[in-house]
């Protein structure tokens, strides 16, 4: 089986900064073989592609509202993929999801193979 488990979200004012992780195991779970992604759902809303980034971190791909402000990256070493979210506004609120599929650029959720639970961000104006 495979966990993703994400952590970081939080109560942030607009403007600020939140990093978010995504720590990965699983007994034949080999990280540095997936692609990994973040998606975001706000209440009401469908869950939506945010950023992703490839097997050896080489290469990324964005949604366009978050371009120059997120950064997604990755320690294969760790296990752990990161979104080092930046100038925080109030639309970015919803709870961020990781996820790991083995192709590269998936922008879809229903392609993904492995999800985590969630974490919760929140910012105010």
């Amino acid at each position: 089986q495979v966990q993703l488990v994400e952590s970081g979200g939080g109560l942030v004012q607009a403007g600020g900064s939140l990093r978010l992780s995504c720590a990965a195991s699983g007994r034949t779970f080999r990280f540095s073989s997936y692609a990994m992604g973040w998606f975001r759902q706000a209440p009401g809303k469908e869950r939506e592609f945010v950023a992703a980034i490839s097997w050896s971190g080489r290469r990324t791909y964005y949604r366009d509202s978050v371009k120059g402000r997120f950064t997604i990256s990755r320690d294969n070493a760790k296990n752990t993929v990161y979104l080092q979210m930046n100038s925080l506004k109030p639309g970015d609120t919803a709870v961020y999801y990781c996820a790991a599929d083995m192709v590269f650029g998936l922008m879809s959720a229903m392609e993904y193979d492995y999800w985590g639970q969630g974490t919760q961000v929140t910012v105010s104006s």
